[in-house]
């Protein structure tokens, strides 16, 4: 293995003990305690999981977590109304729809019902319209926690070419627009398309998130790439041939334990955030 690790652990617990601390300084200055919904439908084991990962963390930055389980059986009208009681709480602050949802739901309309001011997942068109335009809004968890990996190992974004596999509304295709607005080169790929390894191979940043385990070989790469696996498989395997790449690439992300931990903390420091703008916006009306 010739590559060095991007650790994303230790990064994420610095965002998210100083995350902690502005919760802290919120519910001191003006008795507010930031508040994360988790929206789960259904029973699958790995999503009930994740939530409950995701409310630990919550508790240890000094977030409320607010818990919301439905029947598996349950329609995309009946989801859309409890996201909408959500939306319209004052105590909520973010919302978290853990997804996939089961298939009779239409998933799109489901996070279309979170208000805007509490997508702190960035899942919504409104906030996918933010990173586009570089206008304000929360970023999708995963991209941004890969941008900011990215910053903590100072890897150069301007000029440089990065090849996004993955087409998701929520990680591929948002993951292009904040390379794009950092002044990278983008090239939106995935698994239908032609030549794939060669262009990979045109990379300088590669970036995978097409849900395949194992899915690209260390002889797709550019020497001295770096590359992101945003993948997570059965098993603690990624989208990315882990030993393959890592004798080729210069930076890589391993899995678990790279941008995983990042997620959570963005998604975390987005909450704080969305409870400190709701705090100001009530303090600063006449």
């Amino acid at each position: 293995m010739t590559a060095e690790l991007m650790i994303g652990t230790d990064l994420a617990a610095e965002m998210v003990a100083k995350a902690a601390e502005r919760a802290k300084a919120l519910q001191e200055q003006y008795g507010v305690q930031p508040c994360l919904a988790t929206v789960l439908v259904g029973d699958d084991p790995a999503s009930a999981t994740y939530v409950r990962m995701k409310q630990n963390r919550s508790k240890k930055a000094g977030i409320a977590s607010r818990s919301v389980v439905l029947p598996a059986e349950t329609t995309t009208a009946e989801l859309v109304a409890e996201i909408t009681k959500l939306s319209a709480d004052p105590a909520v602050h973010g919302i978290l729809l853990q997804h996939p949802v089961p298939a009779q739901i239409d998933e799109r309309a489901a996070f279309e019902a979170i208000d805007p001011a509490k997508d702190v997942d960035g899942v919504t068109m409104r906030s996918f319209a933010a990173m586009a335009f570089g206008g304000p809004g929360f970023r999708s968890a995963t991209p941004g926690g890969i941008m900011r990996l990215l910053a903590a190992y100072d890897v150069p974004l301007e000029g440089a070419h990065a090849v996004v596999i993955g087409r998701s509304p929520i990680l591929g295709k948002p993951a292009g627009m904040l390379l794009l607005a950092s002044n990278a080169t983008v090239t939106y790929t995935h698994s239908r398309t032609r030549d794939l390894p060669e262009l990979v191979r045109a990379a300088d940043i590669v970036i995978a998130a097409v849900g395949k385990p194992d899915f690209v070989r260390g002889d797709w790469l550019k020497p001295g790439a770096v590359v992101v696996d945003a993948g997570y498989n059965e098993g603690n395997v990624g989208d990315v041939h882990f030993a393959e790449a890592a004798a080729v690439a210069r930076l890589i992300t391993p899995v678990p334990g790279g941008v995983g931990p990042m997620t959570i903390a963005l998604l975390l420091e987005q909450t704080v955030d969305a409870a400190e703008t709701a705090v100001h916006s009530l303090t600063t009306l006449p």
